[in-house]
């Protein structure tokens, strides 16, 4: 698949080329500036390269990731990017061609070459902020070391617990009282196992699990609620045989089966074992917003819903910078009886387009009034474009509050920043690529005046490409 950038949309400008490394760069400020409650490091992740020796890949998921790191205080901001310094980044590079196969793509080469090829880690979807250092995640392998200044690649890392053949999901969850997080890795066979990890707050994995599940389904993320872990195993499914001989990749080999209906696995947080095992109607979801238990024992859950896979189709079409399929999601929230899982009611709290959807790092696991998003500007027509605005859901008053990005301008995932001084205030922060500019920055906004003018905006060295998840560490 060879590189094409003719009458492409604005956004795909952004990955259109390999981005561009820089080394700590102080920003200047465009307009407004830092509020001084604001001292501390946001982290994101993303593919930021789509293309080697001439030959694109075959998803968005495939990208080679790169770290964007944005230290912030009333002094000023500085910023760095660099790509994660993974084996197959570097073996490609010095081959100068694309060499594995991975989510979107098989493997280069006769098709005798291709059974039993090794998948690339891209380490390109998410982060985990440490105390001594930072993790760049990809759900099919182990996470990567970073220098939480520098991030200069120091190499993967098995947390004292991954062996061989157990991989850590790209969406951990950490509770915000214990320090503890919790995650998953899904390890494929004729019926996948579901590892599940506790670890403590350096990271250490000091508990484990393992359960069966039903074939090889995509499981991306999960929820922390309260006392419970919430899986969701949408009705999507692997045929795994065709990929290990090469003849097909992940993304190809999935299937959309709506009669297996949605399974509801609830698990124990303490003992990482399970309480109860359901199935509901069918959906897919990329990704949770936040869950908790209300006052009468029941689990309360946010979801990006979408009612089919084509959304696989979409984020596929992403990579060649011109998108065709139509993927409509909306806010959806699950009420279930945890005892046995069986769903309560399901309901539709928003219709707009819905991803990325957060809530502030302090409300992980309970009640959040707001929940922050990505979506669309009205006008926009979501089987041409990317999501090209963010808001604030206010579960209160069930009102949406969008900010006003601007045309042909592209935010990344919204992430909630508290002050350091005013417990009562908070921030939104989010990198934009401009299109008309071909630039990207970096923009504060007000948590409380989301629709008002941003508080700060800041000039990046280059283009960040759109990209996944990020994190805010507090200095």
């Amino acid at each position: 698949m060879t590189t094409a950038t003719i009458n492409q949309p604005t956004w795909a400008k952004a990955i259109s080329h390999p981005a561009k490394e820089f080394l700590p760069t102080q920003l200047p400020i465009i307009s407004g500036t830092i509020p001084p409650g604001i001292c501390g490091s946001l982290y994101r992740n993303g593919p930021a390269r789509l293309e080697r020796g001439g030959v694109r890949m075959g998803h968005w998921f495939d990208g080679d990731g790169a770290i964007l790191a944005v230290h912030l205080n009333s002094n000023g901001a500085t910023a760095t990017y660099r790509y994660v310094q993974t084996a197959g980044y570097q073996a490609e590079s010095l081959a100068e061609q694309l060499i594995y196969s991975n989510y979107g793509m098989t493997a280069p080469g006769k098709f005798w070459q291709k059974p039993f090829k090794p998948v690339k880690n891209a380490a390109n979807t998410s982060v985990l902020a440490l105390p001594d250092k930072l993790l760049a995640l990809w759900e099919g392998g182990k996470p990567h070391i970073l220098d939480l200044q520098t991030l200069e690649t120091i190499g993967e890392d098995d947390l004292q617990g991954l062996t061989k053949g157990k991989h850590y999901s790209a969406h951990c969850k950490r509770d915000p009282n214990t320090g503890e997080i919790f995650n998953f890795g899904v390890s494929p066979g004729i019926n996948a196992t579901l590892n599940l990890y506790k670890s403590n707050a350096t990271g250490k994995i000091v508990k484990q699990a393992a359960h069966k599940i039903n074939g090889v389904p995509l499981v991306h993320d999960f929820v922390l609620a309260g006392q419970y872990l919430l899986f969701f195993i949408s009705p999507v499914r692997l045929n795994l045989f065709p990929v290990l001989l090469g003849l097909k990749c992940f993304g190809e080999a999935m299937t959309w089966q709506p009669e297996k209906g949605t399974q509801i696995l609830v698990i124990n947080r303490e003992t990482l074992e399970i309480v109860s095992r359901t199935e509901a109607e069918a959906w897919y979801q990329w990704h949770f917003a936040n869950g908790y238990v209300d006052g009468s024992g029941t689990v309360v859950v946010d979801i990006a819903r979408y009612e089919d896979f084509q959304t696989n189709k979409f984020l596929k079409e992403v990579a060649t910078g011109e998108i065709q399929t139509v993927a409509k999601s909306h806010l959806s929230r699950v009420q279930l009886n945890p005892e046995t899982g069986k769903v309560i009611s399901i309901e539709k709290l928003l219709d707009s387009q819905c991803e990325f959807p957060t809530v502030p790092a302090a409300d992980v696991g309970k009640a959040s009034r707001y929940t922050y998003l990505s979506t669309i500007q009205p006008g926009t027509n979501i089987g041409r474009e990317l999501l090209n605005a963010i808001a604030r859901y206010d579960h209160r008053t069930n009102t949406l509050t969008t900010a006003k990005i601007g045309d042909n301008r592209y935010p990344s995932e919204p992430i909630y920043i508290p002050d350091a001084e005013d417990a009562w205030q908070g921030w939104v922060i989010t990198v934009v690529y401009d299109g008309d500019k071909d630039t990207s920055e970096v923009w504060i906004y007000d948590s409380d005046r989301l629709n008002s003018e941003p508080v700060c905006t800041l000039a990046l060295p280059s283009v960040i490409p759109h990209g996944f998840h990020g994190t805010w560490k507090s200095a």
